[in-house]
């Protein structure tokens, strides 16, 4: 078990890993309470993968990263299946809800990026504001977005290049290999797998040169946008829109709203950027606010001209919009619609490639998984190990599983990362190791469990199709009264060096509740998937990633290679002994919240 696959202490002969094993209780402990110092993530972490990766983006790649990862992913692919099944033509407003949940998130995502510049995104700001334990749960969901994403994302390519090839409605399956497996995994996406494959060729190659690839692609697609909202208008009927509009009522509103959400992910994507951002202070916020506010605003405009177009009852869910234009007679629009869709779903693909990249770097930097992962190849300064692994997984799961299944557990994983995000915002302004009184400490613990509480019974409440409003006429004032006790008894005890979220602690704690509220709007089967999920996480932990964590945290030095260190048993009789020589020189700093 020697080399760079795992090299710490704990795997290097059978005995000391028994021993890991027996102190596994006292290890978690010690993994749960236990913070990162915001510069060991940007200095340290960094020097673990040998070689930097290079600072050459500015505010306009970010923004076009942004554009090209959000757009042509769910308003392509999701929207059928949400507006005929579960919205109607009110999808409009579950696109405005979702895409104020996700403008929330990016306010979050942004002030962390600029604060803590590197590769790692949400898990790196988890690992500094909750700890290591929260952040290798936050890790599995992160690693699970992406693997998903890129495998919902390419059977949609697919999708939408079997309606350039074919004509009618439902098309979409048309060039996949049928087979007698399990509904929903039995028919199988060879072209996603191979879209897969290239789309991770040119992620390794250059991110500079993956940057350029994707602003053209994307300035072309907004041309096409523009066609299909003009060209759609032009062809809208009211009655489409207004003689049915809540078919479905609110719980279907919200309810597709939950899964659109997907629709906006990518803005996290562009966060794992920062480490190669020139001015990120500048840069990010820009980039990533300016982003999603374009991405809201396409979105609710082409799922209003889709609503407008034809019956919801009669929109296609493979390939909605193409599918559309042929109904109003305009077969030949179906051809450059589909050809914006695919190329909208390949910068996804790119973007998407190039950020879970960067999140599996920086979780190996950690060692929570081997830091092979970590390495950045001296060439190209891109890990191309990473991206590697990351899109063969997407492909493995791309090839069996249908775009329903992926939606919702997506969405699931997702929902819940920024939920922890908004939570960590909130601990980084009103929570300081060392600084915190007492008093503080409880009142801002006391606040945060009551926010987090009563957004949880709304969204269980609602998720149960409970009839009735008490609930939420109780639940919606503490939840409201938490906050304005939180904004007037507590002063924040840290502000940000640069840019930092505006209206705190209103827009977290709206982010908290909004992520809550729609994670309950998902249905049985995804919470199912995801608790089958965590417990393979957790699996993994305990006999792996937490052993080799600590150890990196206790005694490795900041690069890759295996040290020969001292036995657990010998340095804890020696603890009150001062550390000298290079270990010490070399030992990250450890705070903890006790």
């Amino acid at each position: 078990m020697r080399g760079s696959w795992l090299p710490e202490e704990s795997f290097q002969s059978w005995g000391n890993y028994r021993r890991a094993l027996a102190a596994t209780p006292s290890r978690l402990k010690d993994r749960v309470f236990a913070r990162t110092e915001v510069n060991e993530e940007v200095i340290s972490m960094k020097a673990r993968s040998n070689v930097d990766m290079k600072k050459n983006l500015n505010w306009w790649d970010l923004m076009w990263f942004g554009i090209g990862a959000v757009v042509g992913a769910g308003i392509f692919v999701i929207t059928g299946v949400e507006a005929k099944n579960y919205a109607g033509p009110a999808i409009v407003i579950s696109y405005a809800i979702a895409g104020f949940s996700a403008m929330l998130s990016v306010f979050c995502y942004t002030e962390f990026a600029v604060e803590i510049p590197v590769a790692g995104g949400s898990f790196a700001y988890l690992r500094v504001e909750l700890g290591d334990f929260v952040a290798f749960i936050g890790a599995g969901n992160i690693v699970l977005e992406y693997v998903i994403g890129g495998a919902a994302v390419a059977r949609g390519w697919t999708s939408y290049f079997a309606s350039l090839i074919f004509s009618g409605i439902d098309v979409g399956d048309r060039l996949r290999i049928h087979t007698d497996l399990a509904e929903g995994y039995n028919k199988l996406d060879p072209i996603a797998v191979g879209v897969l494959i290239l789309v991770g060729l040119l992620a390794t190659w250059s991110t500079k040169g993956t940057s350029f690839v994707n602003w053209i692609a994307s300035i072309l697609n907004m041309f096409i946008i523009a066609f299909v909202i003009v060209a759609g208008l032009a062809h809208s009927h009211s009655h489409n829109l207004t003689d049915d509009f809540f078919h479905y009522g609110a719980r279907g509103i919200f309810s597709a709203a939950s899964v659109l959400f997907f629709a906006y992910l990518g803005f996290d994507a562009v966060s794992t950027m920062a480490e190669e951002v020139k001015n990120p202070g500048r840069d990010i916020p820009i980039g990533l606010l300016g982003s999603m506010v374009i991405c809201t605003f396409i979105y609710i405009m082409m799922a209003l001209t889709l609503s407008l177009m034809v019956p919801f009852t009669d929109i296609d869910e493979g390939a909605p919009f193409s599918v559309a234009f042929s109904s109003v007679g305009w077969n030949w629009a179906k051809y450059v619609v589909a050809l914006g869709a695919l190329k909208g779903i390949t910068t996804v693909l790119l973007v998407s490639a190039v950020g879970q990249a960067r999140y599996l770097t920086h979780i190996a930097r950690s060692h929570m998984i081997p830091p092979w992962f970590a390495r950045v190849n001296k060439r190209t300064q891109t890990p191309i190990n990473a991206t590697v692994t990351m899109i063969l997984a997407s492909s493995i799961v791309g090839f069996f599983t249908d775009l329903p299944i992926l939606g919702n557990l997506l969405s699931m994983s997702s929902l819940f990362i920024f939920f922890l995000v908004a939570v960590a915002l909130l601990v980084r302004r009103y929570y300081v190791p060392g600084e915190t009184s007492p008093k503080h400490g409880g009142l801002f613990i006391t606040y945060m469990l009551i926010i987090i509480a009563a957004s949880i019974v709304i969204a269980a409440f609602w998720g149960m199709n409970k009839s009735g409003y008490i609930v939420y006429a109780v639940c919606g004032p503490i939840w409201f009264l938490a906050t304005l006790a939180l904004h007037t008894t507590l002063k924040p005890l840290r502000q940000p060096k640069t840019w930092g979220v505006p209206l705190v602690p209103w827009i977290p704690s709206l982010s908290i509740a909004f992520n809550v509220f729609l994670l309950g709007s998902l249905d049985r089967a995804s919470f199912v998937r995801f608790g089958y999920w965590t417990g393979l996480m957790l699996v993994y932990y305990f006999f792996f990633g937490l052993h080799a964590s600590y150890d990196t945290a206790m005694y490795h030095s900041p690069d890759l290679d295996p040290k020969t260190l001292r036995d657990e048993e010998a340095l804890s009789s020696k603890s009150n002994e001062p550390v000298t020589g290079p270990t010490a020189a070399a030992a990250p700093t450890k705070t903890s919240i006790t």
